[in-house]
Formats: structure tokens, sequence, C-alpha cells
């Protein structure tokens, strides 16, 4: 009879301990997979160098891949905050009509904390026949290549610059998005990201002229800004012409334009490593001690 006893409480403990390393595979609708899902789209942000930020619509499948592995299909839509940002996706608005959107297959190991191993995003755009029967007043995409696009994100960009506070000038990096609808005529529209040359704005500013970054020093580089902007103007019909207000005249350009500089990021790898010392100095001075360091390199 005893030994029938602790037969049956080894059987138990075996249970309780697969239990505990094989955890059942929660629902799609659960806390713990919407958590799951929710920090997968964050660290997917986080290893994604080009496009938008995306934020999750829904978590369509998930299946266990055996111990703690598990395999997800995640709907997810893209926002208005570029992928230079590095915000956190909840923070970020979504697009009025989510014109962009897609599916992202999402291989995570969940334990204390959620590991992303892999993922595979497939995002589409939606048709602008779409868009327009949805929202007939409402911009239209446009080809990026177009000459009258890529002369709104100058003028947007010398606005920027002509106003700017900013030590530097900034030059045109990549145009992201436009589109366009009729106002008082055309109306152009368009997204695009910008990044700090070496070149000040006490010189005249030509040397910086169609040129990318002239870098200088390796620290530049590591310190340099980034921005994305958001800008528009109107021509006259048929004409690429700044069309100025009615009644108005000598005027400059009717041109918009709002920029959002972000701070540089400093790769882990190109931080010197701390020593005893340095580890006794507040965080604060040992950061602008660190960078000073760079900017003393020739």
């Amino acid at each position: 009879m005893r030994m029938r006893v602790y037969v049956l409480v080894l059987c138990v403990f075996v249970l309780q301990q697969r239990t505990r390393a094989r955890p059942e595979s929660p629902g799609c609708n659960s806390p713990e997979a919407v958590r799951v899902a929710e920090e997968s789209v964050e660290q997917i942000n986080q290893d994604r160098t080009h496009g938008y930020i995306l934020s999750l619509n829904r978590l369509y499948d998930l299946s266990e891949k055996g111990g703690l592995l598990y395999q997800m299909t995640l709907d997810v839509m893209e926002t208005k905050c570029h992928i230079t940002s590095r915000k956190p996706w909840k923070t970020c608005d979504a697009r009025q009509l989510h014109e962009v959107y897609g599916e992202c297959e999402v291989s995570v190991h969940v334990d204390s904390q959620v590991q992303l191993q892999s993922y595979s995003c497939g995002l589409r755009q939606v048709p602008a026949t779409a868009v327009v029967d949805t929202c007939p007043d409402c911009p239209t995409a446009e080809n990026l290549n177009e000459p009258v696009v890529k002369e709104t994100a100058n003028l947007s960009l010398q606005r920027f610059n002509e106003e700017s506070r900013l030590t530097n000038i900034f030059t045109l990096e990549d145009i992201t998005k436009a589109s366009s609808q009729w106002v008082v005529g055309p109306a152009y529209f368009v997204e695009f990201t910008i990044v700090e040359t070496v070149c000040s704005k006490t010189n005249d500013g030509s040397e910086c002229f169609n040129k990318h970054v002239t870098v200088e020093s390796v620290s530049f580089l590591v310190l340099q800004h980034r921005g994305f902007c958001v800008g528009s103007h109107v021509t006259q019909e048929e004409e690429f012409e700044i069309r100025a207000p009615v009644g108005v005249k000598n005027q400059k350009p009717v041109v918009e334009v709002k920029c959002e500089i972000f701070e540089p990021q400093v790769p882990p790898s190109l931080r010197p490593v701390p020593s005893v010392y340095s580890l006794l100095i507040p965080p604060l001075i040992r950061d602008v001690l660190w960078k000073s360091t760079y900017l003393a390199l020739p």
C-alpha cells in the first residue's frame, strides 16, 4: 500500500514538472498572447531600418512549435511615424485610411521575456481607386520620381533650413511618400527624411549642395542628427509655379513644412569600454566625456 502511494506521488510530481516546462499554448484572444504579439511588433520595429513604424491590428494565428517557441501571424498597419524616430508603436497615430497594411510571420521564444527569433513582413498598398471610393476628397498617391514631387521636397527643405534655429544645414536623404489634391490649384504633399551635414549656416552652404554628407571625421558620423519632415505647396493649374494668395504680390512661395529632428543613436559597438574609474562618474557627465572623445578624433 505504501509503495502505491509513493508511485502516485511520483506521477503527480512528474506531471507538475512537465506542465511547468511545457505551458499550454495560449489562445489568440488571451491577454498573454496579446502581450507577446505587442512586444513582438515592438521588436520588429526596432530591427527595421526603412519605412514606417508598424502597429498591431490583430493576432491572426498562433501555434506552438515545441517548448517555449511559438509561431504567430500578425496583421499590421503602417503608422505616421517614420522608423527613424524609434518611437513605441502605441504612441504613433494610424493613417486615416490605413493605406498600407500587411502580415508578419513571426517566430518568438517566450519565457520570462519575449525574444524575437525571426520575422518576415509583407506589406501592400491600398489601391488608389479604393481610396477615392471611400474618400473622394482625400489626397491620392503620387509617383515619388515625378519632378513636381522632388521640387516640393526641395522647397520644403529650403524653408526648413532658412527658419530652423539649428547650427548646421540639413540635406534631403529620401522621399518616402507623396500625394496630391486639388485645393485652389494642384496641391502636393510630401514626406521625406533629412540628414545633418557638416556645413554651418554661417557659410554660404554651396559646398553642401547636392551632397549627401561631407564627412570630415568619424565623430560626425556618430553624432549627426536625422529628421523626418512633412511638406506641401500649391501650384497653378498645369504650370509648375508657386501660387501666392489672391491679391498678394511678391510673396514667398506658399510652402509649408514641419520637421521633427531626432537625437543621434550611438551604436553600442562604438561606445568606449567603461573602466572602473568611469563607472564612478555620473551618467550625464560620462556621456559628455565620451562624446567629447569622438569629437576630438581627426
